[in-house]
């Protein structure tokens, strides 16, 4: 079977979806749950402390998942370790099967469970990048030699949506000159603002490969309190409107994910679901795309 890597950069249009690991030990709810797009999707993501909330690592999670026959994204975050921390814990995953690898800054703890805890930021997202690639040439940061060196398939995190986009678009620019080979992006809901942004990097596009963002809604106050509350996601009121008045509002959220997904289908290489616990909608939006088990 290929590897994700292979059919990224084949050509095949992909589709991922995301898992955030238990606050725990025990993961069976985890596998639950994606037991219904198994063989739909090509990678899972797993979060990485997602919101500044202390859960499962994302690195024994990503191999807890490649034991039950996924492919892990593993997410990596650099809020809460310093260089030596986010070195080590890369040559880890790498010895644990993990070959694809997102790299985030990551929320300030104050936003979490444990908002005392001290951040690190030691390195940032772009440096956390320019990390791997000299993991990848055989030494560490310190320029001393590796016994053996890891290589990843690197991706990392774009906004469409952000307001002014150029910043959004140079610090692209930065990841991409830092080795990131692939982009999953904030979640989409206006098709206009996605156009723009797929025509203000039309100068690099070829270089790398685009997930579209697609967040199944679960009701009208999910929809306003996005609105409200994260930076670059604009849902349009006629959606909001839609959800607030289903009469089946999972049916809806469906229909309306899969509206996205075919419009912006034709512009990126890739779908990336982020379903918040709910990957039952994920396998209901595949089975409407006619996503087929094993494709």
């Amino acid at each position: 079977m290929k590897s994700f890597k292979e059919k990224l950069m084949s050509g095949k249009f992909v589709h991922t979806t995301e898992i955030g690991p238990p606050k725990g030990v025990d993961f069976s709810s985890v596998l639950t749950e994606l037991e219904c797009v198994k063989f739909l999707v090509d990678a899972v993501n797993v979060t990485d402390q997602q919101s500044a909330v202390m859960r499962l690592g994302s690195i024994a999670s990503s191999r807890v998942l490649i034991d039950n026959g996924f492919e892990p994204i593993c997410q990596v975050t650099t809020r809460d370790r310093n260089r030596i921390a986010l070195q080590s814990d890369l040559l880890s995953a790498f010895i644990l099967g993990v070959r694809n690898i997102m790299i985030m800054t990551g929320d300030h703890p104050i936003l979490g469970d444990h908002p005392s805890a001290k951040p690190v930021y030691d390195l940032d997202a772009i440096t956390l990048l320019s990390a791997i690639k000299v993991l990848e040439s055989g030494f560490d940061l310190a320029g001393k030699k590796l016994n053996a060196s890891p290589s990843f398939l690197v991706g990392g995190v774009v906004n469409p949506g952000a307001d002014p986009l150029e910043p959004e678009i140079i610090k692209m620019e930065k990841k991409i000159e830092n080795g990131a080979m692939f982009f999953q992006t904030q979640s989409i809901f206006e098709l206009g603002k996605f156009e723009k942004f797929i025509n203000s990097i039309k100068h690099f596009r070829s270089l790398i490969k685009i997930l579209g963002g697609i967040v199944p809604l679960r009701s009208a106050k999910m929809a306003r309190y996005m609105n409200d509350n994260i930076p670059g996601v604009s849902i349009p009121e006629n959606i909001i409107t839609r959800i607030d008045k289903a009469l089946n509002i999972e049916e809806e959220s469906v229909l309306i994910a899969s509206e996205i997904m075919r419009e912006i289908k034709g512009m990126c290489d890739g779908i990336h679901f982020m379903p918040i616990r709910s990957n039952h909608l994920v396998a209901k939006i595949l089975d409407i795309a006619g996503v087929r088990k094993g494709e």
